[in-house]
């Protein structure tokens, strides 16, 4: 009866002694470290991300995943809720992406900054800050290997399009036709044999043209040479551009003693024989109307008004 009164005091205290030391140790290892709510709300897909996630900035551990659950307001919106460390660098241009550790596949919150400098984002149980998420680097290997694919298959149409029937028998007749060039190519030093045999004769009667250009050219200037003596005997003082310029100045003073003194006497001659014309012209005209004028002479002219001798006409 004592034995067992005595194991069961045993197992008492043995039961109390590892209930003490788990609660000692849960007192010891409990969480001190004092956070603040974050949340991210996103419509991308987070493959790899649980509860309890670790979440870094900039690869040093700052937090972690609280909670993942759909956003009751917005469907097919995900929030993830996060508490981070007091005192760690969240500012208003920090943004999330997702990053995975090693081959795992175990996703975790990788916190970056655009700029240094940024205001922080204020965070408290009765304001939840809110941090972007961007697309992470498996994100772009998908959308870069979607269009990848798309340009692949368009190339594929293409060469598709380009290798059909039709194409196939148009691009085996370039290559006949461009065989049958490179063999009329071939034809063409055959053909200019002739002509690279006359070659040598054309270069010799070209030489002789040379030749008889240069001795052209000598005639030429010897021509050339004359006329210019013939020019400077034509301009010399006693030369005949000399003479024919003192001609044209004698016949120029000639000119000149015509205008001056010849003109004037045969003006005035002319006068004279206009006014002795104009007298016969008035004496004809005079005895053509009274002939008898040459017997008796001119009547007497009649006085006129206000002349002496005026008599007024009567009735």
């Amino acid at each position: 009866m004592e034995n067992r009164s005595y194991a069961l005091m045993t197992g008492i205290f043995t039961i109390a002694l590892l209930v003490a030391t788990i609660l000692v140790g849960l007192w010891l290892n409990r969480d001190k470290t004092e956070r603040s709510p974050y949340e991210i709300v996103t419509t991308q897909s987070i493959p790899g991300l649980n509860p309890q996630a670790t979440v870094r900035y900039r690869g040093l551990e700052v937090g972690r995943v609280e909670e993942i659950v759909f956003d009751p307001k917005v469907t097919g919106q995900i929030m993830i809720r996060l508490s981070v460390e007091d005192g760690s660098p969240i500012t208003t241009t920090t943004f999330a992406s997702l990053g995975y550790q090693g081959v795992t596949g175990i996703a975790f919150i990788q916190l970056d900054d655009d700029r240094t400098g940024s205001p922080l984002l204020k965070a408290n149980r009765d304001q939840v800050g809110r941090i972007p998420l961007r697309p992470g680097l498996l994100d772009q290997l998908e959308k870069r290997g979607v269009a990848i694919l798309d340009r692949t298959e368009q190339i594929t149409t293409r060469i598709n399009t380009l290798m059909s029937d039709e194409n196939q028998k148009t691009i085996i007749g370039a290559f006949d036709n461009i065989s049958k060039a490179a063999a009329a190519y071939g034809a063409i030093p055959e053909k200019l044999g002739p002509t690279i045999d006359r070659l040598p004769a054309l270069v010799e009667k070209v030489d002789r043209s040379a030749d008889a250009f240069g001795a052209f050219s000598n005639s030429a200037k010897a021509t050339a040479d004359n006329y210019n003596r013939l020019a400077t005997g034509l301009q010399a003082p006693d030369g005949p551009l000399n003479r024919l310029n003192g001609a044209i100045g004698s016949l120029q003073g000639v000119t000149s003693d015509l205008e001056s003194e010849t003109l004037p006497h045969l003006t005035r001659m002319t006068d004279e024989a206009r006014t002795a014309l104009r007298s016969v012209r008035r004496t004809a005209d005079s005895l053509s109307d009274r002939p008898q004028s040459i017997l008796f002479g001119n009547p007497n002219i009649q006085p006129g008004p206000g002349e002496p001798g005026f008599a007024a006409p009567t009735k």
